[in-house]
């Protein structure tokens, strides 16, 4: 765990201007704090620890306004700055080195228990503050999703997407 903190620590300094030195990441980052409530979480839902897993994960989203579910899978890297109100869903895959600001939701549409009802986001993507991305959809490596976007539909790799309902204006 130890490991896992100071690699934390070193992708907020990375990503976040205010932070001061590596202890105020580790202290003050409630990405971290999450980070760290998430990979206790994931292993107990992995062992089929259900509601432990979910009662520490409420705790967790008391503590630091992240809501991430025990299923959500999660890459290395990711920071989510501010925190406040970002809900990540139960088969939300999130890859590689992923920037998120506060009220991001990666939310389902429904369906079957079963069934993949959360996006997809590949490594490097951007996604700003207060955006929606709902369903089964794959957000692209490198792409930008705008402030307070509405994500229904796919956005492919390196693509920027804006608006409600979202649209791409660009592709790099």
């Amino acid at each position: 765990m130890i490991k896992f903190l100071k690699e934390q620590g070193y992708n907020v300094l990375k990503k976040d201007p205010a932070a001061k030195n590596l202890f105020d990441a580790i202290i003050s980052s409630p990405s971290i704090k999450a980070m760290c409530y998430y990979k206790l979480t994931n292993k107990l839902y992995k062992k089929d620890h259900n509601i432990l897993a979910k009662m520490i994960a409420q705790r967790a989203r008391r503590i630091t306004g992240i809501e991430i579910h025990p299923g959500a899978t999660i890459g290395r890297d990711v920071f989510i700055d501010h925190g406040m109100g970002v809900v990540i869903g139960e088969t939300a895959e999130i890859g590689d080195n992923v920037l998120m600001y506060h009220g991001v939701t990666l939310g389902g549409v429904g369906g079957d228990k079963n069934v993949k009802r959360h996006p997809t986001v590949e490594d490097d993507v951007i996604i700003g503050a207060g955006a929606k991305v709902l369903g089964p959809i794959t957000i692209g490596k490198g792409a930008k999703i705008g402030a307070n976007a509405v994500v229904l539909k796919s956005v492919p790799p390196y693509a920027t997407a804006v608006g409600v309902p979202a649209r791409i204006i660009e592709k790099r």
